[in-house]
């Protein structure tokens, strides 16, 4: 089971998320967003410019740029 950052994860892949290695309010936004331990998440789409990609999380379309998604770890699933 390989852990890796969520930019990672290819467009149609799915994941499983591990750990956030975010701290104060910006944990709080990801926590609130569903990147919770063992939520399932999954690579949509890049925008145009490859920065910010979409992502499924429980249902809700999510977009994070490349900055914040680096803070997720993943195992594809």
């Amino acid at each position: 089971m390989e852990i890796i950052p969520l930019p990672d994860l290819l467009i149609g892949e799915r994941a499983r998320v591990v750990s956030l290695n975010a701290t104060g309010a910006q944990r709080r936004r990801m926590l609130d967003l569903g990147l919770v331990p063992q939520a399932v998440i999954e690579a949509l789409r890049k925008s145009p410019a490859g920065d910010p990609v979409a992502y499924r999380i429980r249902g809700a379309v999510i977009a994070l740029r490349r900055e914040e998604a680096s803070l997720v770890m993943v195992t594809r699933i």
